[in-house]
């Protein structure tokens, strides 16, 4: 169904209601009954688990001694293994800059080739990434790590885009939510995981001039092991139904959503989601067309000139400008909060901060980890009721506020840290806060911002407008980090702190609260208003032509469409407790847009 938000209409109100009936409610018992689809989500969620793993994995490799003597001109000084910082952030950088350019083709390769062989074809560019990277141990050093990170990038990136879309569209209204939780928390795991792996691994060997290969050769290597499984197992995995819908495979589309949901196809509701999803598939082409129309054929050439005309679309009138200041700006100052700094250079910065040695600065990176995983689950849970503006805002400030004392304990401290130990751990439990206001805020909370101020047509190129922002100051942030740490010392968190104090500011001015808002709304926040009044008439003939009036006749459900001026739909009166439903399953479709 379109995923209008506050405002439903009465034929909105009325299917949806009929598909509460039939299906299981929220919760717990929701994924119970859906054991299948939780358990397939569960295992492509493997991707969110690749891309947080290596995220976190090359933090603690960067310390070790073993890794240092095989990066050649990349270690200024031999003798200290002291490396030159403008090449540790180019080494740390391009992996963001491959991100940036998978999430540039993901859109592309996933509506040609399918959400599934996407993400095979990504499995196996990450996995040639990984090979490429271990070949450094045979002599070829810097200039391995440096490609093998630049591949694994575009298959993380690719997968960050793909695998969340795959989830949203084999889920059921009722678990949505709950599995763009796990997509979440599968990054946070794998971060958490990496960190400890590393922290493990560092005493192959010893931990000094003797420390073997294999301390930073094995957690490289481990990628592998969920890539090959995530790839083995997509072969054996479902297409997803709204791809079979849209590419004109309806008859297996029907099957493979009969499947999921464990239900014969001529189940109610399997024919009335089924009927949504054709509305869904429908509404998409009828907008392109209508936009596009030069870019109908279907062909490979004009898919892949689509996502950049649309792209270019959204900068052709100044309300839709406005929500592209939104989506961009927004993520760069997520990014500029220096939280990739911290995931990226961690034990390097607990290392600066007076801890004793790489063991124990990797021992509080893994609880940089924890922390970040924790505080991820009461975002996932409450993010609806607290509102996105104040989350933002909040986060911001504890985040500015640590780097701030984090900045003045290392001004007054740094020169003689041995003697100020007590100093260094506070200066470390300042990180660990910072990370947990990041976890509960700019964390979940930008993405959802970035999906919802979008009319519904241009929602999937706005939102690989975001990414691509999201990304490419990413890629900035990991190059410039260490050359930072090494001239600004305690300047470095003024200036990230400075700017996280700007970005609770954008919000502030800049930034309307999204929470439970209809397209209507959005449109008078951004000055657009009639866009989505355009997309509702829209929504009217298609949900004509696929058959959802006739289906909900047939169910003994009686609405009709009736536009009024506030958006709101006239109804019949035995039917109005169907009006009060729709809002609670709002955030599961405001959710399953963002992370489309």
């Amino acid at each position: 169904m379109a995923p209008v938000g506050g405002g439903p209409s009465a034929f909105e109100a009325a299917a949806l209601a009929r598909r509460q009936a039939l299906q299981a409610p929220s919760g717990p018992l929701a994924l119970v009954k859906n054991l299948k689809v939780f358990g397939i989500a569960c295992f492509a969620c493997l991707g969110g688990l690749l891309y947080g793993y290596n995220q976190g994995v090359f933090s603690g490799v960067l310390t070790m001694t073993s890794f240092k003597t095989h990066m050649g001109s990349y270690i200024e000084d031999q003798e200290t293994l002291k490396w030159n910082s403008s090449k540790q952030g180019w080494l740390v950088s391009i992996f963001e800059l491959g991100a940036w350019l998978g999430t540039m083709y993901s859109g592309f390769l996933a509506e040609v080739l399918s959400r599934k062989y996407s993400i095979l074809i990504n499995v196996a560019v990450f996995i040639v990434g990984v090979v490429i990277q271990t070949t450094a141990i045979a002599g070829s050093g810097h200039n391995s790590i440096l490609g093998g990170r630049f591949v694994t990038g575009m298959g993380v990136g690719s997968l960050s885009m793909i695998v969340p879309m795959y989830n949203a569209e084999i889920a059921p209204p009722e678990v949505r939510g709950a599995l763009v939780g796990l997509q979440q928390l599968s990054i946070t795991l794998g971060i958490m995981i990496s960190f400890w792996i590393d922290y493990g691994t560092n005493y192959i060997g010893g931990t000094g001039k003797s420390q073997k290969e294999a301390a930073w050769l094995l957690p490289l290597c481990l990628q592998l092991v969920p890539a090959v499984i995530l790839g083995v197992g997509m072969i054996f995995m479902p297409f997803s139904p709204r791809w079979l819908v849209h590419h004109n495979r309806e008859p297996e589309a029907r099957k493979v959503l009969a499947s999921l949901r464990g239900l014969p196809q001529d189940h109610d509701l399997i024919e009335l989601e089924y009927a949504e999803i054709k509305a869904h598939s429908l509404f998409e082409k009828k907008s392109l067309q209508e936009n596009f129309p030069h870019l109908q054929d279907m062909s490979v050439m004009s898919t892949a000139k689509l996502q950049f005309v649309a792209i270019g679309s959204l900068f052709t009138s100044k309300p839709m400008f406005k929500r592209v200041i939104v989506a961009t700006v927004t993520m760069f100052f997520q990014q500029w909060t220096g939280i990739n700094a911290v995931l990226y250079y961690a034990p390097t910065i607990f290392n600066d901060l007076g801890l004793s040695s790489n063991a124990v600065s990797l021992l509080a990176t893994g609880v940089v980890g924890i922390a970040m995983f924790l505080a991820t689950i009461p975002a996932v849970m409450y993010v609806d009721s607290w509102g996105r503006k104040p989350t933002l805002i909040i986060g911001a400030i504890g985040m500015a506020l640590c780097h701030m004392i984090i900045a003045i304990i290392t001004a007054r401290n740094q020169d003689d840290w041995p003697h100020h130990r007590a100093a260094g751990w506070g200066a470390v439990a300042m990180v660990w806060l910072f990370v947990i206001h990041f976890g509960y805020s700019w964390g979940p909370c930008a993405w959802i911002v970035v999906a919802e101020i979008w009319p519904l047509s241009n929602r999937p190129y706005g939102i690989a407008l975001g990414a691509s922002s999201n990304w490419m100051n990413n890629f900035i942030v990991g190059q410039v980090t260490p050359d930072m740490l090494k001239h600004m010392t305690y300047g470095t968190y003024i200036f990230f702190g400075l700017l996280t104090f700007g970005g609770a500011a954008f919000t502030y001015f800049v930034t309307p609260e999204t929470k439970g808002l209809s397209l209507e709304e959005m449109d008078i926040l951004f000055g657009s208003v009639g866009v989505a009044e355009r997309e509702k008439e829209r929504w009217r003939e298609v949900h004509a032509e696929v058959g959802l009036d006739a289906l909900l006749e047939r169910a003994g459900v009686t609405t009709h469409h009736d536009a009024s001026p506030h958006g709101s739909e006239s109804y019949h009166p035995e039917k109005e407790h169907a009006v009060e439903k729709p809002v609670v399953t709002e955030h599961q479709e405001h959710e399953e847009t963002k992370q489309v």
